[in-house]
């Protein structure tokens, strides 16, 4: 099996994603917790805060409340994965990946409980931190953190997106949709919650041994852990990295975060240094850049641009240097030179993990991941001043030096290789990038043939703003215009690589053929890009490259032929009582009037498309790239599958005779349809000798129908 690396680049960042849903919960919580624990110290408020105290009291129950994400993380994580990754029916997803979460920990309960000692596991003790034991909602299980969490999570939407929508017999019907998910996950999680107690507990030991390891790597753990976090944003990889530092067991259980806002009075109140109290602290300075890199950055971007330009560059770049300061918010600065000059980001990523170390190396340590309002006034200066003003004013002192060698080294490069930061240009539009142009501009660089073709179809209707919605069949891109008169002539389209054009009003329809789902998959993504991104695709340049201009000496010829893909009469395609199929608008092929009730595969190939929610269309790949499109009956597709039993999938492999789809021929009659069954070749232009037989009766998968 080949892997496409794009395909999985895009799967990773997209469970990176949607490992950010909860996460963004903790900044905010962090704050409540801090500023609760702040209330509370009697050295900064005095007597006021003294434990018997109104004041006292109320905090308390403040805190309390803002520890419900920290003290609730896993689950946390199992009900917001589904909601990024779910592909369908999110809300059904989380309460399945709850409810299978629940079930493993009521396993693993019951098993430790039974064979604890034979696992290595003294279920007896008390769940305590430490322990390696927890309690998920009262129930008394493994301490699996997010790890656990993660990965049962992960699953459940797993089985959710494969499950969720199988059709099952009607008296099954009890067991269809979520029920089908919980009790498939039912199952799977019995020989999980054995593996679990089998390996967990190993995993703890070794999880120790790196906290230990980690801890000790010093000043170069630091950088490395600070430079990753920093060179893996464009990717969205930068979760994976920081997540099981700051919120994971990777250096301290239960993550830097919670373990530094549940201990910041003790540290608070301690003489000792912070380096000794918590050197894990170390890994979480990457927000120093944030503080002291944007600054530079900025001032740096503003002095380098024209003098005329400059009051508009300074009003865009000054707010996003601020917004990174106060807010931890880097997007707006970071993506903007990532976008014009990505050798600055290297920089900045190099630069950043030199300031974390440089830090760290000066006994700096804390929970200062975010800006100055989130985590740096709150939950470390402000709480500890008074026993370590030392450390901070280092601190700062080194931040501020690090703001100056930030200046003069992206001045230096702005200027010395000319990059075009905003604001040097001559006739340039001066503007902040978000992660959204940046991604867009990185596949703007890769498009491939469906890329084009969808680009060159969008400027063909009138552009974005013309489109009001978009289907499509099993051959047709369907769309709805808003000015029908902003619709280009046939021509353009065909010289994109459509086969046709219906102008039906503001109904038109872009015939397309078999790759119509992957078509509309990047026209939904073109509808939802920027203007800037799609104004910036040349439409003749992209026509010129989606054409591909077919001669006699570019016609492919081969010594293969076509099966009968259905028992009955077959009919020239002249004859079939659809205009759009005899006009060959979809391409050159034959009829059948079918007297049995399966469809086969005309010759060896795969799968490339199926309406699975009709089954009245199939569409193959053959060996030999012929693109064969399958249609049964006419208007069929109005019976909503009733009649139609797929028996395929797409990108199954099917031999010339395998069974495709099952037919009711008497029910499709009863209804009022014609059930005779076309299949085109729509890209028959592309086959020299493509020849179809006469009109006869046939055998499917004896017959011979065409050869090529």
């Amino acid at each position: 099996m080949a892997f496409n690396k794009d395909v999985i680049m895009q799967k990773i960042q997209r469970f990176g994603g949607a490992m950010f849903t909860p996460v963004i919960m903790f900044g905010v919580f962090g704050i409540f917790v801090a500023v609760s624990i702040l209330c509370k110290n009697p050295m900064i408020l005095g007597s006021i805060a003294e434990k018997g105290t109104g004041w006292y009291d109320f905090w308390y129950i403040v805190e309390q409340g803002a520890w419900t994400v920290f003290n609730q993380l896993p689950l946390l994580f199992v009900i917001g994965l589904p909601i990024g990754l779910a592909k369908k029916e999110n809300a059904r997803a989380v309460m399945e990946a709850f409810l299978i979460y629940l079930i493993f920990n009521y396993f693993v309960s019951a098993m430790l409980t039974l064979w604890g000692p034979s696992f290595g596991v003294d279920f007896a003790k008390d769940a305590v931190p430490g322990s390696g034991l927890t309690t998920i909602a009262n129930i008394k299980t493994l301490d699996t953190s997010m790890v656990g969490a993660i990965l049962i999570s992960s699953l459940a939407v797993w089985l959710h997106n494969k499950l969720f929508d199988v059709d099952v017999p009607e008296w099954l019907g009890l067991f269809k949709g979520s029920s089908l998910v919980v009790v498939a996950g039912f199952g799977l999680m019995l020989p999980i919650a054995f593996l679990f107690c089998l390996i967990w507990p190993h995993f703890q030991a070794i999880i120790a041994s790196l906290q230990g390891f980690l801890t000790g790597a010093g000043v170069l753990g630091v950088w490395v852990y600070t430079f990753l976090e920093r060179i893996l944003i464009p990717t969205g990889l930068h979760h994976f990295i920081y997540i099981p530092f700051i919120y994971g067991p990777a250096v301290v259980d239960g993550g830097i975060q919670a373990y530094w806002l549940a201990h910041i009075q003790e540290f608070a109140q301690s003489t000792q240094p912070l380096i000794e109290l918590f050197p894990q602290g170390g890994f979480a300075l990457h927000g120093m850049s944030k503080m002291f890199g944007c600054p530079g950055i900025a001032l740096a971007i503003y002095f380098s641009a024209k003098k005329e330009n400059r009051k508009k560059v300074g009003s865009l770049l000054f707010p996003a240097a601020i917004v990174a300061v106060l807010c931890g918010i880097t997007e707006p600065l970071e993506f903007t030179f990532l976008f014009v000059a990505p050798v600055l980001f290297l920089i900045h990523a190099l630069l950043a993990g030199t300031l974390a170390a440089t830090m760290y190396f000066f006994g700096v340590t804390g929970n200062f991941g975010g800006g100055l309002l989130d985590t740096d006034l709150f939950q470390n200066w402000i709480p500890l001043f008074n026993n370590h003003w030392g450390t901070y004013l280092t601190q700062i002192i080194i931040g501020l030096i690090f703001t100056c060698i930030w200046f003069v080294v992206f001045r230096f490069l702005i200027v010395k290789l000319n990059l075009k930061t905003p604001g040097r240009g001559d006739d340039e539009e001066i503007k902040l990038y978000r992660k959204a142009d940046y991604k867009q501009k990185q596949a703007a660089g890769h498009m491939d043939e469906r890329d084009m073709k969808a680009a060159a179809f969008l400027q063909a209707l009138g552009g974005k703003n013309n489109i009001v919605d978009v289907t499509n069949c099993a051959t047709r891109l369907r769309v709805t215009v808003k000015d029908d008169s902003l619709v280009q002539p046939t021509g353009a389209f065909t010289a994109a690589g459509a086969h046709g054009l219906v102008h039906n009003g503001h109904a038109i329809q872009v015939i397309v053929g078999l790759s119509v789902p992957q078509i509309r998959e990047r026209f939904e993504a073109l509808l939802q890009a920027p203007e800037t991104e799609i104004a910036s695709y040349n439409a003749e340049e992209i026509t010129k490259k989606a054409e591909q201009p077919v001669t006699e000496a570019t016609k492919k010829r081969f010594d293969a032929h076509l099966d009968a893909f259905a028992t009955g009469h077959m009919v020239p395609i002249e004859k079939v009582p659809d205009e759009a199929f005899a006009s060959k608008a979809m391409g050159d092929g034959v009829g059948i009037i079918p007297t049995d009730k399966y469809i086969t595969a005309p010759a060896d190939g795969s799968v490339m498309m199926v309406m699975e929610a009709t089954g009245h269309a199939i569409g193959l790949k053959l060996n030999t790239g012929l693109e064969i499109l399958i249609h049964i009956g006419i208007d069929t597709v109005n019976m909503n599958g009733d009649g139609f039993k797929v028996l395929v999938k797409a990108d199954d492999n099917v031999k010339a005779g395998d069974k495709l789809v099952e037919i009711d021929i008497d029910k499709i009659k009863k209804a009022g349809y014609n059930p005779i069954t076309i299949m085109v070749a729509t890209n028959f232009d592309q086959y020299a000798a493509l020849k179809f037989k006469a009109e006869q009766d046939v055998v499917a998968g004896k017959s011979e129908i065409a050869s090529y």
